[in-house]
């Protein structure tokens, strides 16, 4: 099961939402229950490069499984909340929405 997350943008360009311009956070899970977080603008083709081995930092926790994810019209408020989900508030609220998946 994954969730899905829509937020409002503070302000981002009026033209994107149209084009589907969207700018992703997610989260992969693997079968060791070891969480990665990160960001995107094509969120199919970054989980095939995880799963693919194409990324050096999940190479070896293959396969992993997309358990979470946030949509977004700017890149900049993407990267904020990838940043804050990699806090120690972050991963509270990670756990609190996750809690039971």
């Amino acid at each position: 099961m994954v969730r899905r997350w829509f937020r409002q943008p503070e302000a981002g360009p009026p033209w994107a939402e149209k084009l589907n311009m969207y700018h992703y956070v997610y989260v992969l899970q693997n079968k060791n229950g070891e969480l990665y977080k990160g960001s995107t603008d094509d969120l199919r083709k970054r989980k095939a490069d995880h799963n693919g081995g194409k990324v050096k930092s999940t190479r070896k926790g293959r396969p992993w499984k997309l358990i979470y994810y946030e949509a977004f019209l700017s890149k900049k408020a993407s990267k904020k909340e990838e940043l804050f989900l990699k806090s120690g508030k972050g991963r509270e609220r990670l756990k609190f929405l996750l809690n039971g998946t």
